[in-house]
């Protein structure tokens, strides 16, 4: 909010400048108000001068005293306004400005951190996407719970969202379940079977198979069709899926059925329209998009020479339905497994004549699940791999989510299972949630020392000097943006990075001061800073779909 209130006035006097005819309008937008890296140099600082000179070829310095006096006459925002280096310009912020970010939190509570930045563009977030060929392992679970952070925090930022989960319940991965789910089958009937050499060979295939024998018993023994053996597989499956992300609090808008793309004729569609624009021909009995017209060191194949179609190829009809749906800006949380395809997706798009700029991809690393400082292995087809019920019933949702979402998508994560369950504030997770707790019975413990809270419009937050309260209260002002920027950037870590830092000065602050004090007047002030804390906890794990719990 302070940031933001600095940025207003040099655009103010940037265009003053310009129809001063002091510079042009070539360095609109491009400066920026950045934290300086010591202290010593300010609270704020602007490269304005720079930017703005350099593309007119004056001298930085003359540009900085112009603007610094502009701006050092806001008294009510700077205490002082200072010019260092070659040009930058740095911002000392008022003591009263600091202290006045109590009362808005306080006065905004829970809406404290939304806005409208997003004007309602409407946004299609697509993850998860798992077909229904077993449970969610904990790769998916990371995708899962990156995909909701990233929609709730599009949510928080005035963005219209709509959650979509794409599978497919066709092809050659579910015909090897219906076959492994019939080799089960027969082998629980004491019947001789083969299990295909490829099959899923879960525990779970085994239960799908023990509940078709309580629903039809041994009726399905002589059937060599596997179609009842897939849907009863793909309907168990999928209600596991289901209930292992309501479990997470996750839901979905829609759900689109890639095999739809086909019965549609769509796929078919993408191929015809790319022969017609001569980016499509035929070459060893495959058929290949000229990915290389499109910035590519070579071409793609889309249909192999026994007929069927790669990924990519309704990835394409895909993206372009759903920007025929509406979409201002599709979203897409995919696992590394898919970096290579992405590139022909766009391009894609582009030879459709669509514009792929609306297409954002997020692409996130795997997990590596740890015990003892030793690796868990995982498998999705082997009896041994780890789910993400086995990981949430060890764990918990809250500890499932803020574990995912400690690390940039990006980046590798580890999961310590002996970390994730301690209850100690070693566990980040603890630690955060801690610091909510602890705030939420400040006002209980105020009222045993026959404290209340009074009306905050009479409370003397010029009372709140010490460092440590100044670094909670830059911290309050700063949410907002951080709230902002994490939601356009697709960066949900921002946010625990944020909770994890506050919490640290909050614990530290609680530890060595008392928050109530024999002061008549210093106690009112720590109490609505700390009511303030309160709420930005709250609204910072609930904006990536965490709990606050009030005691612990």
């Amino acid at each position: 909010m302070v940031k933001a209130r600095i940025k207003e006035l040099l655009d103010k006097y940037f265009a003053a400048g310009a129809g001063q005819g002091l510079w042009s309008k070539a360095a609109a937008g491009s400066y920026t108000v950045e934290l300086p890296k010591l202290a010593a140099h300010g609270d704020f600082s602007t490269n304005f001068a720079m930017l703005v000179a350099g593309r007119e070829k004056k001298n930085p310095r003359e540009t900085a005293i112009w603007l610094a006096k502009k701006m050092g006459a806001h008294k009510d925002l700077f205490d002082k306004v200072e010019i260092a280096g070659p040009g930058f310009v740095n911002f000392f912020i008022r003591d009263g400005v600091w202290q006045s970010v109590v009362k808005s939190v306080c006065e905004q509570g829970y809406n404290y951190g939304f806005s409208q930045v997003g004007h309602q563009k409407k946004v299609l977030v697509e993850f998860v996407s798992a077909n229904p060929t077993g449970p969610l392992s904990i790769g998916h679970g990371r995708q899962a719970v990156l995909g909701d952070a990233i929609a709730r925090l599009l949510e928080a930022t005035g963005h219209t969202v709509t959650r979509e989960y794409y599978y497919n319940d066709a092809g050659r991965q579910m015909r090897v379940l219906g076959e492994s789910t019939r080799a089960r089958y027969l082998e629980l009937l004491n019947l001789a079977a083969e299990f295909p050499e490829d099959g899923y060979q879960g525990e779970y295939i085994y239960d799908i198979a023990r509940k078709l024998i309580i629903e039809k018993g041994d009726s399905l023994k002589d059937t060599e069709d596997i179609k009842p053996f897939k849907e009863k597989a793909e309907q168990e499956i999928f209600a596991n899926i289901a209930e292992t992300l309501a479990k997470l609090d996750i839901r979905f808008d829609n759900y689109y059925n890639e095999h739809s793309l086909y019965e549609k004729g769509l796929v078919e569609d993408v191929v015809t329209r790319l022969r017609t624009k001569g980016l499509a021909y035929d070459h060893d009995g495959a058929v290949w998009f000229k990915t290389s017209e499109f910035g590519q060191e070579q071409d793609r194949v889309i249909i192999k020479s026994t007929g069927e179609p790669t990924y990519r190829l309704p990835d394409i009809a895909y993206h372009r339905e759903k920007l025929k749906r509406g979409f201002d800006w599709l979203v897409n949380i995919f696992g590394s497994d898919h970096i290579a395809t992405v590139p022909d997706v766009l391009a894609g798009l582009r030879a459709l004549g669509y514009d792929d700029s609306k297409v954002t991809v997020v692409i996130h690393q795997f997990v590596t699940l740890t015990r003892e400082g030793k690796q868990v292995k995982m498998s999705t087809r082997k009896a041994n791999f780890v789910t993400v019920d086995e990981l949430f019933d060890e764990v918990g949702p809250d500890v499932v989510r803020f574990f995912f979402l400690m690390r940039k998508a990006d980046s590798q994560l580890e999961f310590d299972l002996d970390l994730a369950t301690k209850e100690s504030q070693e566990n980040p997770v603890f630690y955060v949630q801690y610091a909510n707790a602890r705030l939420s019975s400040i006002q209980k413990k105020a009222k045993e020392k026959n404290i209340s809270r009074t009306l905050l419009q009479g409370v003397s937050l010029d009372k709140l000097t010490l460092p440590e309260e100044f670094n909670m209260l830059k911290a309050l002002a700063s949410y907002p943006e951080l709230v902002e920027s994490s939601g356009l950037d697709l960066s949900p870590h921002r946010i625990i990075f944020f909770l994890m830092d506050l919490a640290g000065l909050f614990h530290s602050y609680y530890n060595s001061h008392l928050v109530i004090s024999d002061d008549p007047e210093l106690p009112q002030a720590r109490l609505w800073l700390a009511e303030a804390l309160r709420i930005v906890f709250h609204n910072g794990l609930r904006v990536v779909g965490l709990s606050a719990p009030e005691s612990m």
